[in-house]
């Protein structure tokens, strides 16, 4: 949970907290106390997004279903690329029924 809010934070809060504790480990200029303090806060943060992205996958293994033996049915998630997806959608807007014709 963030101190400042009482919330959890997302996942990309998560990971742009971990970028930024990495980046000032990096300079070296801390002090090894402070040093120690953001390493810990950084493995708290990777694992919180590990856990996330368990969850994640777990939502998607959900709606895929299961067979008939109770085995997950795992399908690839196959999203349009984004510059695609304006186009896919105004096509099915602008498509008239059959009967119109």
């Amino acid at each position: 949970m963030s101190p400042d809010t009482g919330k959890t934070p997302t996942f990309e809060e998560s990971l742009n907290e971990l970028e930024e504790i990495v980046r000032a480990l990096e300079t070296g200029e801390a002090s090894l106390e402070e040093s120690l303090a953001k390493y810990e806060a950084g493995v708290s943060l990777l694992k919180h997004c590990y856990a996330q992205l368990r969850q994640a996958e777990q939502r998607v293994l959900l709606l895929a279903g299961e067979d008939a033996d109770g085995k997950p049915i795992v399908q690839p998630f196959e999203a349009p690329a984004t510059s695609e997806a304006p186009a896919l959608s105004n096509r099915r807007k602008s498509r008239k029924p059959d009967s119109e014709y």
